[in-house]
């Protein structure tokens, strides 16, 4: 299983757009630190890959990745699909840049986020006169991705879905997932949890199976949001498990067997600089932090 990071960032990425907070004036005063918004490639056969989250920033994701770019045909894309976490913008609206796709893409979504993002977004209606949509539903189960021994299948973590959607009829914990990643021939398991509202017995579970883990680290500790002044919620009130603290990850992925990489980072948190001391109370933990354009073979 090979793997690129696209970004590591959460929504607006670092810097955002219309954020002065010390996180953004720094990326944009050193330009090594931007981030761009979480998601990750993964290849499931050669030439055959699928990108984790479709955001902002795809096309440029794309281009910094030469395995992605096109050819040897002039619109041949090695690129066949997206697989969805959840249905939350920073994560979907990059499909609709996929309209110029010749031969169409599969999506990969639970239930009611393919719904949400069908037909709550429009995408359905809008790429139809482009493109060729072919949607798949991820569930527990799982099914494979491109005709080879990766398989990918779903975690479900909790009900928090997007504003856009707050009206939805679909219920359940299936809005938001982690990816579990298995390639066959290696036996190695990736499992991708950029968003983490609640550690459940199921999830505790799959990161336990891990060889690789990348885990929500959008907050430091959960009172962050309330301390820098862009919210009257905690992190956990924003459905985002912090790092440190009571209740935080870090403790619980130190035990864990596996490589445990942070991603989806707030401009907000001090590990978006790397000289920032959080990094070296991670070091000691023996977890990182997912670095913009890594590779790694699993």
């Amino acid at each position: 299983m090979l793997l690129q990071v696209l970004g590591t960032a959460a929504g607006g990425g670092l810097p955002q757009w219309n954020c002065a907070c010390p996180g953004c004036t720094g990326a944009r005063a050193h330009p090594e630190r931007r981030r761009r918004h979480a998601s990750l490639a993964v290849r499931a056969a050669e030439g055959c890959w699928y990108v984790v989250n479709a955001t902002p920033d795809i096309g440029e994701q794309i281009e910094d990745c030469p395995d992605l770019r096109p050819g040897p045909g002039a619109r041949q894309t090695p690129i066949a699909g997206v697989v969805l976490t959840d249905a939350e913008l920073d994560h979907t609206l990059g499909i609709a840049r996929f309209r110029e796709a010749a031969a169409g893409f599969e999506v990969l979504a639970t239930a009611p986020v393919r719904q949400a993002v069908g037909e709550g977004l429009g995408l359905d209606a809008v790429l139809g006169p482009y493109t060729d949509v072919r949607w798949r539903e991820l569930t527990a189960a799982g099914c494979s991705l491109g005709g080879g021994g990766l398989r990918v299948s779903a975690v479900p973590l909790s009900g928090k879905r997007p504003r856009y959607a707050a009206n939805s009829t679909n219920s359940g914990d299936s809005w938001s997932v982690a990816l579990r990643l298995h390639d066959s021939g290696t036996g190695r398991t990736l499992l991708y949890a950029p968003a983490l509202a609640v550690w459940s017995d199921a999830f505790d579970e799959a990161v336990r199976d891990a060889d690789l883990v990348f885990v929500d680290g959008t907050f430091w500790d959960d009172d962050e949001p309330l301390r820098c002044g862009f919210s009257t919620r905690t992190a956990t009130g924003m459905g985002h498990l912090p790092i440190t603290g009571p209740g935080g990850t870090a403790r619980r992925l130190a035990r864990l067997p596996g490589r445990c990489l942070y991603t989806h980072l707030n401009n907000t948190n001090p590990l978006g600089n790397p000289h920032a001391e959080q990094h070296k109370l991670l070091a000691e933990w023996g977890i990182e932090v997912a670095a913009e354009r890594m590779v790694i073979e699993l």
